[in-house]
């Protein structure tokens, strides 16, 4: 991997992680289109680089973030009951999700049968009872933990798979988005952690990579900065069904490049 398209998939994560259309489906067909071999620095480069898209939400709702009254106490403990779920699933299905994380076939698939999905979203959550993270509860959090688990199949978003986990325990668009992007900070610093705890060796064993990966933490950071308050505005104005059509036109166009024969497979 060269510095070049370390920025590019870090870019493609900044701007993806918090939309409903899949950092991790993206940065699979970018590596593909980019023509990298899946090695196990990739594998780990494109799931480390989150940790910088992450800490754009600490950054920008530090605030909220860095309050400790009873409250948000309170809250910190709903986060930590969301995240457990993720952290089951992942621990016990790691090599399945690597193994899934080399198929644009997959996230073709998922990205088109998410795209029909969120353009009916809008329609199905018409009438929600809680207006602010106070009024959820601790089992309504640990329902938008399981639904974040569907997220482990790339192709699927993480960020539309609980915001809509959020909208379905009959929260508003809104808290359910911020909440999204709350959870997205444990889920992805443990998943961060446990990536790099794994691959330890290969990091130390060559200096490049490490470069590599603090550039690529840097960029996405930056992106995502801007992506959030993209998304925030656009969700409110245009509601889900807008990435709707994009997820289904760009999973229809992964699926006819590799039905033709172009080598997307990594």
């Amino acid at each position: 991997m060269s510095i070049l398209e370390a920025i590019i998939i870090a870019i493609v994560e900044g701007l993806t992680e918090f939309l409903p259309v899949s950092s991790t489906g993206h940065m699979i067909i970018t590596s593909a289109l980019l023509g990298i071999n899946k090695d196990e620095f990739t594998k780990l480069f494109e799931v480390c680089i989150q940790l910088g898209a992450i800490l754009a939400v600490v950054v920008l709702y530090w605030r909220k973030f860095l309050v400790f009254d009873k409250n948000r106490l309170f809250f910190y403990f709903k986060l930590i009951i969301a995240v457990i779920p993720a952290l089951i699933f992942g621990y016990l299905f790691s090599d399945k999700i690597d193994t899934l994380l080399e198929s644009p076939l997959v996230v073709g698939v998922m990205l088109l049968l998410g795209g029909i999905v969120l353009l009916f979203v809008d329609n199905w959550f018409k009438d929600p009872k809680v207006h602010s993270d106070e009024q959820m509860t601790v089992f309504q959090a640990l329902r938008i933990g399981f639904f974040q688990c569907i997220a482990m199949i790339p192709g699927v978003s993480r960020s539309a798979a609980t915001i809509i986990g959020g909208m379905q325990q009959k929260l508003t668009r809104d808290v359910a988005a911020e909440f999204s992007f709350f959870l997205a900070v444990p889920t992805m610093a443990a998943a961060t952690g446990y990536k790099l705890l794994k691959g330890r060796e290969l990091l130390m064993s060559n200096m490049d990579n490490l470069k590599l990966l603090l550039v690529g933490n840097v960029v996405a950071f930056i992106v995502a900065m801007l992506a959030i308050k993209f998304f925030i505005g656009a969700l409110k104005k245009y509601g889900f069904r807008v990435w709707g059509y994009y997820r289904i036109i760009v999973g229809i166009i992964i699926l006819i490049a590799i039905f033709m024969g172009y080598k997307l497979e990594v």
